[in-house]
């Protein structure tokens, strides 16, 4: 063993440890260094310091745009992560994604240099602006980019040029990409606060959004109970107002929970009435009133029945139109659209900004359309989020057949909620199931849980048509192909995952113009 590894092992790196007191502000910071600063939640963190002033550098494995851009902003970055490289400073800032034995963590180590995760940056970062955070299980990307399209789209004064710090990039016009995270000259900061670690308990916002509180990450957090009670936590950190989604039954939870101090400044949303609801603890309620069905274009329209005392003295009815399919963005746009309110904006105009949004990257994002066979890739990992992606696409694609590649993401999420995968892509008429992408896992520790894990509880249910409907097959490249000799014109195929099954739109797409159609259709 090397020395460097017996002083790794020594060394503990805990997300939920906040490094900083609440007296304590970016100037405190000294000479700071970003390891892995070209990630997409560090890239923005380290812009938004230099912005105050303060001296940033950082390293990475190898250039990307994001490290372009700060270089072009005056930023050193170092490709290659080594010792020489956090010399002189006094404070070291690490993601989840850096292990103990990195040797700028061992180095910053023995050098006795404060080691911090990015979330205490980005609670320092909060101390300064009127931050609006967005936490859940799934739905925190879009929520947190919705709102933030509204901010840059009809921001005024001091609401207008908003910093956003977002886990992916947003869907621009022609087809450009708008990069995840910016730092602006205004007042607000909206910023995913991401669960999975237990670090979003460093954050005390002025408006918090919590999309749902179900289950995952349960790696992190053991139980069900100890998941909620982080999201408790979370919420009573709040200073002005929490908001949250009155449809998932965690979130009811949490809200019966909450000190009634707490709930008092807490907005519900749902599509139920208060009589299906039950017991809001004192919140006051917003309810979405849907359309049952979407126009021919795909467009989502509802409306907001908004009661008195919340943003006037008189009900307000708010009609909405959202570009992105299904009920979950009818959720989502009603969280980004109450939380601009209580920002100062008037909702009628956060309505209308809404309608230009196009999507978080990798949400429901249409991909092309080749041969009449159209490609859809999204994001969605947790079984709920699933679901709704294979509603949402029912709803516009009400007469394709739908076809789903799934590349499970974690060994240990796959293993708690088999039976829940296998039950929401049921809902397709066609799956495969690749391999898993371990992200942080090892498949060694999970010998047993493999693509058929899925696939052996979903051959368990009744599905029509009820044989050959799913398998598992290993390689993604190989389903990528199995798929397109399966489709027929009129057919939509989702890529679904938050691993690295993006990549084979591409392939898909290039495989769709080189088949070979029969004379159907």
């Amino acid at each position: 063993m090397s020395d460097n590894q017996r002083e790794a092992d020594t060394i503990i790196l805990d997300p939920t440890h906040a490094s900083f007191s609440p007296e304590e502000g970016v100037k405190d910071l000294g000479a700071t260094h970003f390891i892995g600063i070209g990630g997409a939640g560090m890239s923005v963190l380290a812009e938004m310091l230099h912005e105050q002033g303060v001296e940033v550098d950082g390293s990475d494995r190898e250039p990307n745009a994001k490290t372009e851009r700060l270089q072009g902003l005056g930023i050193a970055v170092e490709f290659g992560q080594q010792k020489k490289n956090v010399e002189g400073k006094r404070t070291v800032v690490y993601s989840s994604a850096i292990k103990p034995d990195n040797p700028e963590i061992v180095a910053a180590q023995e050098e006795g240099e404060r080691i911090v995760h990015r979330s205490d940056i980005l609670a320092l970062l909060m101390n300064s602006k009127r931050a609006v955070t967005v936490a859940g299980a799934h739905g925190k990307t879009t929520t947190s980019s919705m709102l933030s399209h509204i901010l840059v789209n009809a921001g005024e004064g001091e609401l207008a040029d908003p910093s956003y710090a977002i886990g992916g990039s947003i869907q621009g016009k022609d087809g450009a990409t708008l990069d995840g995270g910016h730092a602006g000259k205004g007042s607000v900061l909206v910023a995913e606060a991401d669960e999975s670690d237990g670090s979003f308990a460093k954050y005390h916002p002025q408006i918090a959004i919590i999309t749902n509180s179900e289950a995952d990450h349960l790696d992190h957090y053991g139980t069900q109970a100890n998941y909620r009670a982080a999201f408790v936590d979370h919420a009573g950190h709040a200073t002005k107002a929490v908001v949250m989604c009155g449809d998932d039954d965690g979130n009811l939870a949490v809200l019966r929970a909450l000190d009634p101090r707490i709930a008092r400044h807490t907005v519900v949303y749902s599509t139920q009435d208060a009589s299906n609801l039950g017991d809001l603890n004192g919140a006051m309620l917003v309810r979405i009133e849907s359309e049952s069905e979407t126009a021919e274009s795909g467009a989502e329209h509802f409306t907001l029945h908004i009661p008195a005392g919340l943003i006037g003295n008189g009900d307000r009815r708010v009609a909405v139109t959202l570009t992105v399919p299904g009920i979950h963005n009818a959720r989502n746009a009603s969280a980004a659209i109450i939380a601009a309110a209580l920002l100062g904006m008037d909702v009628e105009r956060a309505a209308s900004a809404v309608t230009s949004f196009l999507g978080a990257a990798r949400r429901f994002q249409v991909r092309g359309t080749v041969n009449r066979v159209t490609l859809v890739d999204d994001y969605a990992h947790h079984p709920t989020e699933i679901a709704a992606l294979l509603d949402a696409a029912r709803r516009r694609y009400s007469q394709s057949k739908i076809r789903v590649i799934f590349q499970p993401h974690l060994f240990s999420r796959t293993k708690f909620f088999a039976r829940e995968f296998a039950e929401a892509l049921s809902k397709a008429d066609d799956v495969i199931v690749t391999g898993i992408f371990p992200a942080r896992e090892k498949q060694e520790d999970f010998p047993d849980v493999t693509a058929t894990t899925i696939v052996a509880e979903a051959l368990k249910l009744s599905h029509d048509p009820a044989e050959d409907w799913i398998r598992g097959v290993e390689d993604m490249h190989t389903a990528a192909q199995m798929m397109v000799m399966r489709a027929h014109h009129g057919d939509v195929i989702l890529t679904v995952g938050a691993g690295d099954i993006t990549q084979m739109d591409e392939v898909i797409l290039h495989a769709l113009e080189a088949h070979r159609w029969d004379c159907e259709g």
